[in-house]
C-alpha cells in the first residue's frame, strides 16, 4: 500500500610534544609537526575549559512564547543544569519568525556554553520552508543532545467511517481531495505529519491550516473537517470522553500513554512524525563543555521520577550523545527536506 519512503530520521586521544630542530627535517615535515604542536596545546586548553566550565550563569534561549510545551521543557532542563553544574541556569524566551530569532541569537552567540537553544523541528524545517535564514543551520549550531519525542495522535471525527489507518487511505482512495485533514498552521509539525501519510499511501487529500492546533482539533470535533495529527496531551481527554477517535500515533512505536493504539507504521512501513525537542550549542563550543552540560542534562532527565513526570504528559525520553543528536539532526533535516519539496510547501 506504501508508495514514497521517507524513512523515519531516526537514526580517548593522545598527544607527544617534542622540541623540533630546524633543519633536521625537510620544511614542509617541520610545518607538519609544528602544526600538531600547537594543535596539542589548544587540545589541552579544550579540556582546561571543560573542567573548570561553569564560572557564571547560563542562559537557554527558547524561540518560542512562554507557556508551550518547548519552555516548559526549558525549565526543567535549566533546573537539571542548575543542579549539575552548580550555576544557575536562567530561561529566556525570544520568540519571532516561527523560532529563527532566537535561533540567530545562538548561532551568533560566542562559543563558550554559556548560551544554549532549545532545538525542535521547526529548527530542521525553516531551511527548506523559508527562502533565506540569517545563519547556516548545520554551519553555526552544535549538538549537545536531544531530550524528548512527543508523538502526535490521528483522531477522526466519530462519525467519520473509518477505525484505521488502512481504512482512511482507503476512504480518501474512493474521494480523492475530498478528504480535509487539519493543523496548527503551515509548515507545523502536525502539518508535516499529515502531509507524509497521503504521499507515503499514495492518495490526495486537503490540507486545512488553523492558527494554532487548539482551533484544529475543535474542528475535527465538530465535523468541518475529517483529521489531524493533534498533540497528544490535548486530545486524551477528547479521545476518553467519546468526542473524538484516535486510529493511530505518529511515533514508530506505541506510544505509552496511549498504548491501545497503534503507530501509523503499522500500515505505513518508515512512518515516522513526532515532534522532538533537543539542545543546541553555538558551532564552535569545545567538545569538553558540551560533553560536562550533555552529561548534567542526561542524569537529569533520565532520573525515575523525571522519565515518569515527562511520560505522564505525553513525552518519551530520548537523551542522546552530542554524537548521536548531529546524526539524527541531519537525517532529520533531509527527510523534511524532502517531504517539503514533494508537497510542495513555502513560507514566505
Amino acid at each position: 500500500m506504501a508508495g514514497v519512503d521517507y524513512g523515519s530520521g531516526l537514526e580517548g586521544r593522545s598527544s607527544r610534544r617534542g622540541a623540533i630542530k630546524r633543519g633536521t627535517l625537510p620544511r614542509a615535515a617541520q610545518s607538519v609537526l609544528v602544526t600538531a604542536a600547537w594543535l596539542s596545546v589548544f587540545a589541552d586548553v579544550g579540556v582546561a575549559q571543560g573542567q573548570t566550565f561553569p564560572v557564571r550563569p547560563l542562559r537557554i534561549i527558547v524561540p518560542f512564547a512562554p507557556g508551550g510545551a518547548t519552555d516548559i521543557l526549558a525549565r526543567l532542563v535549566a533546573q537539571k543544569l542548575t543542579e549539575g553544574l552548580g550555576q544557575q541556569a536562567i530561561v529566556e524566551n525570544r520568540a519571532g519568525g516561527g523560532s529563527v530569532i532566537g535561533t540567530e541569537i545562538v548561532a551568533k552567540s560566542p562559543p563558550d556554553g554559556y548560551t544554549l537553544l532549545m532545538t525542535s523541528t521547526s529548527t530542521v524545517t525553516n531551511p527548506s520552508l523559508l527562502r533565506k535564514l540569517p545563519f547556516d543551520t548545520l554551519r553555526d549550531l552544535a549538538a549537545v543532545t536531544e531530550l524528548v519525542s512527543s508523538p502526535n495522535v490521528l483522531v477522526v471525527h466519530p462519525s467519520l467511517p473509518v477505525k484505521s489507518v488502512r481504512e482512511l487511505i482507503a476512504l480518501a482512495r474512493a474521494k480523492p481531495g475530498q478528504i480535509a485533514f487539519g493543523s496548527g498552521g503551515n509548515g507545523t509539525s502536525t502539518h508535516l505529519g499529515g502531509e507524509i501519510l497521503p504521499l507515503m499511501a499514495g492518495v490526495r487529500m486537503v490540507h486545512v491550516p488553523f492558527k494554532g492546533t487548539a482551533p484544529a482539533t475543535i474542528a475535527v470535533m465538530s465535523g468541518e473537517i475529517s483529521w489531524e495529527f493533534g498533540a497528544i496531551l490535548a486530545v486524551v481527554p477528547h479521545i476518553r470522553s467519546g468526542r473524538l477517535r484516535a486510529i493511530a500515533v505518529s511515533s514508530a512505536q506505541r506510544a505509552s500513554v496511549l498504548s491501545d493504539v497503534p503507530p501509523v507504521a503499522d500500515t505505513l512501513p518508515g512512518f515516522e512524525a513526532s515532534p522532538w525537542t533537543g539542545v543546541s550549542a553555538p558551532a564552535g563550543t569545545p567538545k569538553e563543555v558540551i560533553a560536562r552540560i550533555q552529561q548534567a542534562i542526561a542524569k537529569g532527565f533520565t532520573a525515575p521520577e523525571t522519565r515518569e513526570r515527562l511520560a505522564q504528559d505525553g513525552n518519551e525520553v530520548v537523551v542522546s550523545t552530542p554524537e548521536q543528536f548531529d546524526a539524527f539532526f541531519r537525517a532529520q533535516m533531509e527527510k523534511w527536506a524532502k517531504v517539503i519539496k514533494d508537497a510542495g510547501i513555502r513560507l514566505e
